[in-house]
């Protein structure tokens, strides 16, 4: 784990740096996201520390240099809902503390909706809807946002959530026009030829060609 970290540090700060300068913020950066022992992790592998713990290395291997921005790329993967909730509220708070600010990639709405402010939709590679985070979920516009919220699973004994019919499109091929059209229950025959751009709509975009009127 020591090596990884100096070599990433090494690498931010400068390699004129000596080992020892190296291995303290090092040290410091472990410290800092809550990892006890941090000298003894320096010198561990990964498979000696569990999955929560090899996640904090990460995120102080991130931390390490000051930085405005941090990308969590599914910072809770293979991590069981406690440690998930330690892990978010911990970059959280590290982002408050050094005025930072997070781009949050994940799949959980529940994530989403918990940890963001702001939210961009993605489909296919493209950006479909953008919203503040209480707008999102209060009213999603784009259908393949409300079918993503529908797909969420209901513990209110509400029945089985519902699925999203047909499959993602191929990257290299897409279909033209709205990569959503084959799935799109709202579906027009000018969906299939036409690519909506973003439409503005009173502080929130959504690229879906029902809205073009209203962005007029």
């Amino acid at each position: 784990m020591g090596e990884q970290l100096l070599d990433a540090i090494r690498y931010a700060v400068g390699r004129n740096e000596d080992r020892h300068s190296l291995r303290e913020i090092a040290l410091q950066a472990l410290e800092e996201v809550a990892l006890p022992d941090p000298a003894r992790i320096l010198e561990s592998y990964p498979i000696q520390l569990s999955g929560g713990m090899r996640q904090r290395v990460c995120i102080a291997l991130a931390l390490a240099c000051p930085k405005e921005l941090l990308i969590a790329d599914e910072p809770g993967t293979s991590l069981d809902v406690t440690i998930q909730d330690q892990i978010l509220r911990l970059i959280h708070r590290l982002a408050e503390e050094r005025k930072m600010a997070v781009i949050l990639i994940s799949h959980s709405l529940g994530v989403i909706r918990d940890w963001t402010e702001r939210v961009w939709v993605m489909y296919a590679g493209t950006i479909v809807e953008e919203a503040s985070t209480q707008e999102l979920f209060a009213q999603p516009l784009h259908p393949y946002t409300q079918a993503l919220l529908r797909c969420v699973p209901k513990l209110t004994g509400e029945g089985i959530a519902e699925g999203i019919p047909g499959r993602i499109p191929d990257y290299f091929q897409p279909p033209p026009g709205c990569r959503f059209h084959p799935r799109c229950t709202y579906r027009m025959k000018i969906c299939e030829q036409e690519k909506p751009p973003l439409y503005d709509l009173s502080g929130r975009r959504v690229a879906c060609l029902l809205y073009k009127e209203a962005s007029r």
